[in-house]
Order: structure tokens, then C-alpha cells, then sequence
């Protein structure tokens, strides 16, 4: 029984880790939205899609509000967006993005993950070429005909339409991803969306397998156990 406890009990506290890694990451993206912009999801768009992701993955309610009432107030923290690019295990190529109040930490935290795991931190730019940066809508349909009408209508700029799998999937500039939403809903009311994101798509995936995967695993692990962390992006597909 004992041992069945101490399973149990770290798994407990195993739990909690990553709630709070995670309610920590969703904190600082609504405070900085609110505090760019109006504490109010209604008025503010980009406040509007961190909340409805955060929702998604079973953030409570509470930890959201407590973020944009923090925002709403003088003072508080000042967390910057900071960028870092590199070469991990096997060539592969990695985006790294955090919110930070203390750069000097930030890129210590993840240079170290990089230089610990052989991998290179690289200059600005180096590594971003080598992905697409787009704003991705996905949710079930069929009729690409009627969803390309619908965003041409609203004058909405497009990438690309793929169909596949009963799954259709918008691809558009970073740019028009409000306006490409708001038209899709504002022609399809009952429209479940499954992704909406801006994100960065590798154009060439790089496949690994065996000690150059397993070494990746343990990067990207490192990686997101930094609280600056907020997205990892990377081309890497398993063999």
C-alpha cells in the first residue's frame, strides 16, 4: 500500500508541476495582451484567442481573471517577447519563443539547454527562413468551394485551402488571421474550430531516430521546464 502511495503521490505532484507550468505560461501571454492593449476580450482580439486557448486546455477561470485584473492595474511586471534560433540534434532546425522579465536569464536558461544537448544557438533570422509564418484555421467541413467563397467575400487574403481527411484547414498571413476567423464564423454560425493559430510551419521536415531522437527529446525537454518558455517550434518528424 505504501508503495502504491508514493506512486500515486508523485504522480500527484507530477500533475501540479505541469498545471502550473502551464498556468504560469497563460498568465504572462493574457497579462501582456491586456496591458498592450484593452483588458477587455471583447475589444481586444488578441486577448480574445489567448483566453479561448487557454480555456481549451483546462486553464481555470480564475487564473485568467486574475492575469487581466492584474494587467488592468499601475505598474506591475514589464515582460518582454524575445526570440532565439538554433541547430539541434541531427541539423534540426528550432524556434524558440519566451515572455520574460529578465532577459539576462532567459537566454542563460536557454543556452544552456542548447549548449547541454551539442545543439547551437544561432543569429536572428538564421533559422526562421527555413519555416512558413502563418495563421492556421482548422475545423470539419467538405465544401472548400463554400469556405473560399466565404473568405473571398470578406476580402480576406489566403495562402491556401487544404481539404482533407473531412478536416479543412485555412492557411493565411499573420495578418488576416482575425478577419479570416470572423468570416468564417460570420458564414458558417455553428462552426466548431479545432485550430486557430498563428504559428510557424517548417517547410522541410527533418526525420531522427534513435540517439539523435532520444538527445532531442531531452532538449525539448529541457526547454519546457524554463518558465520563460512559451512556444517551441522545430522540423523534426520521428522515423
Amino acid at each position: 500500500m505504501g508503495r502504491i502511495f508514493e506512486k500515486r503521490k508523485y504522480s500527484i505532484f507530477k500533475t501540479a508541476a505541469m498545471n502550473s507550468k502551464l498556468y504560469s505560461r497563460y498568465s504572462k501571454q493574457l497579462y501582456m495582451a491586456a496591458k498592450n492593449g484593452i483588458p477587455d476580450p471583447h475589444a481586444n482580439p488578441t486577448l480574445r484567442k489567448i483566453i479561448e486557448r487557454a480555456k481549451k486546455e483546462n486553464v481555470p477561470s480564475h487564473v485568467i481573471d486574475k492575469a487581466i485584473q492584474k494587467a488592468s492595474g499601475s505598474g506591475g511586471e514589464n515582460y518582454q517577447v524575445a526570440r532565439y534560433e538554433g541547430f539541434g540534434p541531427g541539423g534540426s532546425h528550432v524556434v524558440v519563443d519566451c515572455l520574460s522579465d529578465n532577459p539576462t536569464r532567459t537566454i542563460s536558461e536557454v543556452r544552456n539547454c542548447f549548449t547541454k544537448t551539442g545543439c547551437k544557438l544561432s543569429t536572428n533570422g538564421s533559422v526562421t527562413m527555413f519555416f512558413d509564418h502563418l495563421a492556421v484555421i482548422s475545423f470539419t467541413g467538405n465544401d472548400e468551394d463554400k469556405v473560399m467563397e466565404a473568405l473571398f467575400a470578406a476580402d480576406v487574403a489566403i495562402e491556401e485551402i487544404e481539404n482533407k481527411d473531412g478536416t479543412i484547414t485555412v492557411f493565411a498571413p499573420p495578418g488576416e488571421f482575425y478577419k479570416a476567423k470572423t468570416a468564417l464564423l460570420a458564414a458558417f454560425p455553428n462552426l466548431e474550430l479545432d485550430a486557430q493559430e498563428i504559428t510557424f510551419l517548417p517547410k522541410e521536415s527533418k526525420q531522427l531516430s534513435g540517439d539523435e531522437l532520444a538527445l532531442f527529446d531531452k532538449f525539448l525537454g529541457m526547454l519546457n521546464e524554463c518558465d520563460d518558455v512559451q512556444e517551441i517550434y522545430h522540423n523534426v518528424t520521428h522515423s
